[in-house]
């Protein structure tokens, strides 16, 4: 008798257990998901367009709520991935409207639960592994043209999944030292010369000559479309005439061990994060204030180091 409940002790405690493991799965195995949409292999976030911005917790509905999921860019009709194994259901609609990216699926499974929306499954039931496929991204610029297309990302919890979303494999430090492109039309981040203004090195007089240039004057043409050179947080305004003029405007960005700050531009927003290469904003009218002069991004370290280095493209790659 003893042996006997001893016995179905050990297979109570062993099935406790089972319930347990089932309902809380390890996750060593992967700590990071996996690529979820084709053409985006590091998970890429949306940045900031017209319609608002792809990270978790950006204003939505003027500022009323916060967006509870991530974006992860994604082509229209781009070939989608299961970031983890588990178990599929579904159809997830959130828009409630039959449009033509009112679709989705949730994954439970591997310690997660995310509900990927804006896609087309192949089926909303059964099991799926790991970086199988999962469906194809909906016509995304039917619903809103020029938006950045994406598939919405949302754990069941409504938690933060960007740091799930990220490389398990961070990039080299020489590779990310180097900022992108930062204006459209300069895809070397070229430096402006000399005008009859001045010159736009680093270090260049200023004052007439009581001064130096503590900053980089990078080419972009009035209008032109500027581009995050790294990822980060954004702040501002930056004020740098304190005159109110044409060109009076900017931003700072801090993030991936730098801290910069873009002048005469206007950014899209003034606040939350940005991914490196995401648009950034608008250059402002140069020629208004300076006739003739080289229209230029005025880009300027936070500790007023020379940035040339890091704006330095197209060199040795």
């Amino acid at each position: 008798m003893p042996a006997l409940s001893l016995v179905t002790l050990v297979s109570l405690v062993s099935t406790v257990f089972t319930k347990q493991l089932d309902a809380h799965p390890p996750q060593q195995q992967h700590q990071h998901w996996a690529q979820i949409c084709s053409g985006n292999p590091t998970n890429q976030i949306r940045g900031c367009d017209r319609y608002g911005c792809g990270n978790f917790g950006a204003d939505r509905h003027g500022g009323k709520e916060k967006h509870a999921g991530v974006d992860v860019i994604c082509s229209d009709g781009a070939t989608v991935y299961a970031p983890f194994s588990g178990q599929l259901s579904g159809p997830i609609r959130f828009f409630h409207n039959g449009n033509a990216i009112d679709d989705g699926v949730q994954i439970r499974g591997s310690g997660f639960c995310v509900k990927l929306v804006c896609i087309h499954p192949f089926r909303y039931h059964g099991q799926i592994r790991r970086g199988q496929q999962l469906g194809k991204m909906l016509p995304m610029q039917k619903v809103y043209p020029g938006i950045i297309s994406h598939i919405h990302v949302e754990n069941c919890d409504h938690s933060d999944p960007t740091h799930l979303l990220t490389p398990a494999v961070p990039p080299s430090p020489q590779q990310d030292r180097r900022w992108a492109a930062v204006c459209s039309g300069n895809p070397t981040n070229e430096i402006r010369g000399c005008d009859k203004y001045g010159c736009g090195y680093y270090g260049a007089p200023r004052r007439n000559g009581k001064g130096k240039h503590r900053a980089v004057d990078v080419i972009c043409a009035d209008g032109a479309t500027v581009y995050a050179p790294f990822s980060g947080q954004l702040s501002g305004p930056i004020k740098f005439f304190h005159n109110g003029n044409a060109i009076d405007d900017g931003v700072e960005i801090r993030g991936s061990g730098f801290c910069v700050k873009l002048l005469c531009i206007h950014p899209v927003r003034y606040n939350g994060a940005i991914s490196k290469g995401q648009v950034l904003g608008r250059m402002l009218p140069m020629q208004r204030v300076f006739p003739g002069i080289t229209s230029h991004i005025h880009i300027e370290n936070c500790d007023h180091s020379d940035p040339t280095s890091n704006l330095e493209r197209g060199k040795g790659q």
